[in-house]
């Protein structure tokens, strides 16, 4: 069998949640079905720079164009989106919708993402999404029929070193961009209510529409205790995760929330919010709060600072929650997709 997916999102050291899913479905698959061939698709912008990764075995490298198809059995477009060549069998993964459900971007970027996002949905055989949150907006937003979906959760990063190495300090972690929908202002707020000697680090660089937590952060009274330290490299980052007492992710809108099980993963207990994957991805082993409210934010805040006890049961809880989330999982279940669409052919 010879699979083709779209490769283009995988390359980099530092990748984002949707990059990371690529390069593990792309390298899972090729490992654990040595006896399927892979073509790994790039498009034109990516290509070149794409000789820089070393390719496994079974896997060859080609050139996507949109109205060219890949000579392949079947064909995942791993980023919501296909283009415009038809092929045999076709998969595509929704990781959020986001961008057409609030205001978090451009009125140009929503139209096209719009457009390709139906596109995508009409021409794909199945739909896999990340979350059953996801495959609700699919099917609402999208007018997908549910028999055509189904739901893989993404693998959580184990933790690079022992946990309970080293000692933790009174640092409140927050990771990702720095934009509306992560809710950095309503965070700032909430934090200026907890007791001083605490600090909120911002682990993220700034993104689309910015600028209101920028001025909250400037004019917030606890503006010594904050520190917005913009892209972190990996290596930082774990060691941030290593020092951190609190994680928060009081995220308005997430189509899965990686950074939620990194955070579990390495003994960080988590304060994330009440709506779109949260709950799903969280189960019960995160504090819960209202993103659209500051003081719920707060709230949160304050018993994880002042509770040790809270704290330890939920870094037990984070612990055994993230074991349920591997990347083996997901590879396996995309592989049965596969082999469900094939067989129904």
């Amino acid at each position: 069998m010879k699979i083709a997916l779209d490769a283009t999102y995988s390359l980099g050291r530092n990748l984002s949640g949707v990059g990371v899913y690529c390069r593990e479905i792309l390298f899972g698959l090729a490992r654990a079905h040595p006896e399927a061939r892979y073509l790994f698709c790039y498009r034109p912008h990516r290509y070149l720079r794409s000789f820089s990764d070393r390719l496994p075995a079974n896997a060859a490298r080609r050139l996507l164009w949109d109205d060219r198809a890949p000579s392949a059995d079947l064909f995942h477009g791993l980023n919501q989106r296909l283009g415009a060549a038809r092929h045999r069998r076709s998969v595509c993964t929704f990781h959020d919708l986001f961008v057409m459900s609030g205001d978090y971007s451009t009125p140009e970027f929503r139209g096209r993402f719009t457009q390709q996002a139906r596109a995508a949905a009409e021409r794909s055989d199945l739909i896999i999404t990340v979350s059953a949150f996801t495959a609700r907006q699919v099917e609402q937003l999208l007018h997908v029929e549910p028999s055509k979906i189904r739901v893989v959760y993404h693998g959580a990063r184990p933790a690079p070193w022992p946990i309970g190495a080293g000692s933790r300090e009174p640092i409140v972690l927050s990771v990702g961009a720095i934009q509306r929908r992560k809710n950095i202002g309503r965070l700032v707020e909430a934090f200026e209510q907890i007791d001083a000697g605490w600090k909120l680090v911002l682990a993220g660089s700034f993104g689309f529409d910015s600028e209101a937590a920028r001025e909250r952060i400037e004019r917030s009274p606890r503006k010594q205790d904050i520190q917005v330290l913009g892209y972190v490299t990996n290596s930082r980052l774990e060691d941030l995760y290593r020092r951190a007492s609190i994680f928060a992710f009081p995220s308005l809108d997430e189509g899965f929330g990686m950074p939620v099980l990194d955070a579990m993963a390495r003994g960080v207990p988590v304060l994330t919010s009440n709506v779109s994957a949260m709950p799903e991805v969280a189960g019960d082993a995160a504090l819960l709060v209202n993103p659209t409210d500051a003081h719920s934010i707060a709230d949160g805040l304050h018993r994880l600072a002042g509770s040790t006890d809270l704290r330890d049961t939920l870094i037990q809880r984070g612990l055994t929650r993230a074991k349920e989330f591997t990347w083996e999982k997901s590879v396996d279940a995309t592989w049965k997709i596969y082999q469900e669409l094939i067989a129904k052919s």
